[in-house]
């Protein structure tokens, strides 16, 4: 189906993504910090990269510019996991250029729905989370070019 980029440098959360997105067919590729992400997606031309934002090396704020800002990855979705819940977090991460941002902890099928909607073949149209949560913000930008 696809290749995921997990950029994670705690062992045990790379291991519950893993579980959760392999369960759906994907194969997961890692990353324990920035340099070491940007050389994997520059490799292995990932479909989706989930990125944690407090990381070794190189943050994932700037993980996600340079991403962003290489003609090879820049149309490549970054869809920012992290602890840092407050809203200034998920509006920096967006303003980095990532496409999604998700608290963690978040629930398993959150993050699927979330993963498959950028996988689906790249047409950004709509998602609707299926828990409640208000933990997921989508770019402005992309929604703007689905219309």
């Amino acid at each position: 189906m696809g290749t995921i980029l997990v950029v994670d440098d705690d062992l045990t959360q790379q291991l519950i993504v893993f579980k959760i997105l392999k369960n759906i067919g994907l194969n997961i590729i890692f990353a324990d910090d920035g340099l070491q992400a940007l050389e994997q997606a520059q490799r292995c031309c990932p479909d989706l990269v989930i990125l944690d934002i407090l990381l070794p090396k190189m943050n994932g704020y700037e993980v996600c510019r340079r991403l962003k800002s290489d003609k090879k990855t820049q149309k490549l979705a970054v869809i920012m996991c992290s602890n840092k819940k407050e809203d200034c977090d998920h509006y920096w991460g967006i303003k980095q250029g990532a496409d999604a941002y998700i608290a963690k902890p978040c629930h398993p099928q959150e993050l699927v729905n979330i993963v498959q909607y950028f996988l689906a073949e790249g047409i950004i149209s709509q998602f609707v989370p299926t828990t409640g949560s208000e933990t997921v913000t989508i770019s402005a930008e992309l929604v703007a070019t689905a219309d």
